[in-house]
């Protein structure tokens, strides 16, 4: 989980369509995927290297209209109100799915390699998404790595939705 001594920001946001926003209101339903090596720099200019191990879910610090544009198909944006409870909530059901796993999160570094790895580091270009991310790793390595669909519960009393204004 996230050091100590690292808060996670007071609010948290996802764009995306509706219709999935919705499912993860009510359902506090959210898919842990692999990163996406593109959007990656890795050791910077160290194009070989192997994409890292693991399963991730991100969200933005930032509530900029701007960013529906970014994420293709969003007409929506779920708010995070408590983001320390949902992590704590996130990372409690990824363990029960993914027992052998280590769960991590934090910001995102652009441009620069982050502390907390190469799955926290991307390209200066994406600085505006201003991510959040939650990060899994096997403690073993896995042949290949599938996306989940993790379920916390209904977050309606730690978030709400807000559709792209016009």
């Amino acid at each position: 989980m996230s050091p100590a001594n690292y808060q996670r920001p007071p609010k948290l946001y996802r764009y995306s369509d509706r219709q999935w926003l919705e499912r993860a209101l009510t359902l506090g339903e959210f898919r842990l995927r692999p990163p996406v090596e593109s959007l990656q720099i890795g050791h910077l200019h160290n194009s070989s290297r192997a994409s890292p191990q693991l399963l991730t879910l991100s969200l933005s610090c930032a509530c900029d209209d701007a960013l529906y544009d970014e994420f293709s198909n969003s007409d929506c944006c779920l708010v995070i109100n408590d983001p320390e409870e949902f992590g704590e909530r996130i990372h409690r059901a990824a363990q029960r799915l993914l027992p052998s796993w280590t769960g991590i999160d934090g910001a995102i570094t652009y441009g620069k390699q982050n502390p907390l790895g190469a799955a926290f580091t991307k390209n200066p270009q994406s600085a505006s998404q201003k991510e959040w991310l939650f990060a899994w790793r096997p403690t073993q390595p896995t042949m290949a790595l599938r996306p989940i669909i993790i379920k916390i519960g209904s977050i309606e009393a730690i978030a709400e939705l807000r559709p792209k204004s016009s």
